[in-house]
């Protein structure tokens, strides 16, 4: 058995964290993902260094050569995955050592050190067989322990309001690597926390974060994740970044995948694959008090109800837009939030709503801003990995859900939305 010291200096520089950037012959032994390679990018590596968090992946590394068995491997597995999404919460929270000179709220530290346990799974070598089936499940718990998923637990008999609020990792890093996603950031700053809603009530707020990659999704991760909660939960929002300068509440969700390229590069142009597609419905629809939501004063962004979709008409063939949401017999061609991802989520979290008999239960999905670099900080070759003007709009992104979730859940409640116009 090698010292735990040794362990670590040899599972940093196979990993690239620790010196000069991986070569080939460093990670001959297991191919990486798309995803991981980007690992050796300059730019993640100073996000890691600067948040404290260049140390987890070659502290699990060390942990697996210290594994002796498949069970012994699950338990590391679990256990370091779980220890690095309460890391990453209580950094976001303020809790313990800022470790590093970037902003609290920063989602980034999470992602790149998720994918450098991953890639330090992906090709361990143990002493023991292990084939790549095993592998994958292994690789499955670490997602899952990492993610948060695993860890929704609401308290009981406190008689406060309970909210499931989901978000994203960072995307399009290849257009520019330095990017967030103010969702990740709101999930992290707002696990585990109580409000005080519009109507003098508390709320408790359980988080979780998904990849954006289109197989996780066909593999049931958000259903998995969601089926036992949604039953528990008072309110549930999907969250994703969205468009510039603005949050939208989206009014239509969407069954087709649009084909935008994934985290991984790969792409899917589909309808949303799901169990018993026979009773599959093209579109389903929030039951958010978007009313009440668009009209409040929640923040500096402005927040609109966004009822518009593309849709093939009942008996058409070519796709158009519609202002004013689907009409009926048509085929989805883009939600509310698009034919992406974020669109996706929302579709399946709301399919499983009412397939689980929960029509009447308050969700649906919720678009940030865009989160901005500082108008001299726009070019991701030149410019650098955070500015004040980047730090000030997560805050001000990750305040404004916030205050969307307290009005949202003081309104549904109170059972029905305010009559009135329907957005802004």
């Amino acid at each position: 058995m090698r010292p735990v010291s040794l362990c670590l200096a040899l599972a940093a520089t196979a990993l690239g964290l620790g010196g000069p950037p991986a070569t080939a012959a460093d990670t001959a032994v297991a191919p990486v993902t798309v995803e991981e390679a980007r690992l050796d990018r300059a730019v993640p590596r100073e996000i890691l260094r600067r948040s404290g968090f260049d140390s987890v992946a070659p502290e699990f590394a060390a942990a697996l050569a210290e594994t002796g068995s498949y069970r012994e491997a699950e338990r590391t597995v679990d256990r370091q995955g779980a220890r690095l999404w309460r890391r990453a919460v209580d950094r976001a929270q303020g809790r313990g050592p800022a470790t590093g000179d970037l902003s609290r709220d920063d989602d980034r530290p999470l992602y790149w050190a998720r994918l450098g346990l991953t890639r330090a799974l992906r090709s361990w070598q143990p002493d023991f067989a292990l084939d790549d089936a095993a592998r994958a499940r292994l690789l499955d718990r670490l997602e899952r322990s990492s993610r948060g998923q695993d860890s929704i637990r609401f308290p009981a008999g406190s008689g406060a309001k309970r909210v499931l609020l989901t978000g994203f990792d960072p995307f399009t890093l290849d257009r520019d690597v330095r990017i967030g996603n103010p969702s990740g950031a709101t999930a992290l700053a707002l696990d585990g926390t109580w409000i005080r809603t519009a109507d003098g009530g508390l709320a408790r707020i359980e988080t979780a974060v998904f990849p954006v990659r289109w197989q996780d999704f066909a593999d049931g991760t958000v259903e998995r994740t969601l089926r036992h909660r949604l039953p528990e939960a008072d309110l549930f929002t999907t969250v994703s970044q969205g468009r510039v300068g603005r949050f939208d509440l989206e009014r239509h969700n969407g069954a087709w995948r649009g084909g935008f390229p994934d985290n991984d590069d790969v792409s899917r142009t589909e309808t949303v694959p799901v169990t018993d597609p026979a009773t599959q419905p093209q579109w389903t629809a929030t039951t958010l008090p978007y009313r009440a939501v668009t009209a409040a004063d929640t923040g500096r962004f402005p927040v609109y109800d966004n009822t518009s979709v593309t849709e093939i008409p009942a008996g058409a063939s070519e796709p158009v837009v519609r202002a004013d949401g689907p009409t009926p017999g048509s085929l989805a061609r883009s939600g509310g939030g698009g034919n992406y991802l974020s669109n996706e989520i929302a579709y399946r979290a709301t399919l499983l709503r009412d397939r689980l008999g929960l029509e009447d239960l308050p969700g649906g999905h919720v678009h940030t801003p865009v989160l901005q670099f500082g108008a001299d900080n726009t070019d991701p070759a030149t410019g650098t990995v955070t500015d004040p003007v980047f730090v000030r709009n997560r805050l001000d992104i990750i305040a404004q859900v916030r205050a969307i979730v307290a009005v949202a859940v003081a309104v549904s409640a109170g059972g029905r939305q305010p009559e009135g116009p329907a957005g802004r």
